[in-house]
C-alpha cells in the first residue's frame, strides 16, 4: 500500500518538476535572459498584458506543491524503510550453532598430538644490592 502511493506521489512529483521548469522559462527575465528564447512576446500573447503575475503566482503555487510532495515522499520512504521486510527478518535470525556428533559418524579421527612443555627453570628472587 505504502508502495503504490509512493509511486503515484512521484510520479504527480516529477510532473510537477517539469511544469515548475518550464514556468521558470517561461518567465520574462529583468535582462532578458532565458525569456528571450520563446520569443519575447509569446508568454503575452498567450496570458494577456498581466503575464508576470499569473507566472509568478503559479511558480509560487508550483514551487509549494514541489516542497509539499518531496516531504510526504520523505515520510512514506521512512516508513517504509522502518517496515518489516524478509530481509530484515532473515537477517535479524539467531545463527544456529553447529553440534558434532562423532559416535554417529565412521570417519576415521587422526590422533591429536600432545605437546609436552619444557620444564621452567626455578623462580629466582632478586637480592638487593648492599651499599
Amino acid at each position: 500500500m505504502i508502495n503504490l502511493a509512493i509511486y503515484v506521489l512521484l510520479g504527480i512529483n516529477i510532473l510537477v518538476c517539469i511544469l515548475l521548469t518550464l514556468l521558470v522559462l517561461m518567465q520574462k527575465p529583468r535582462s532578458e535572459g532565458l525569456g528571450a528564447a520563446f520569443g519575447g512576446n509569446f508568454t503575452e500573447s498567450i496570458f494577456g498584458a498581466q503575464t508576470s503575475d499569473v507566472l509568478t503566482k503559479a511558480t509560487i503555487w508550483l514551487g509549494a506543491i514541489f516542497m509539499a510532495l518531496t516531504l510526504a515522499l520523505g515520510l512514506l520512504y521512512s516508513h517504509r524503510s522502518t517496515g518489516n521486510n524478509k530481509l530484515q527478518e532473515e537477517l535479524s535470525k539467531p545463527i544456529p550453532t553447529a553440534t558434532t556428533n562423532n559416535s554417529s559418524t565412521n570417519l576415521p579421527t587422526a590422533p591429536v598430538p600432545t605437546a609436552t612443555a619444557a620444564p621452567l627453570p626455578p623462580a629466582t628472587t632478586p637480592v638487593p644490592a648492599k651499599p
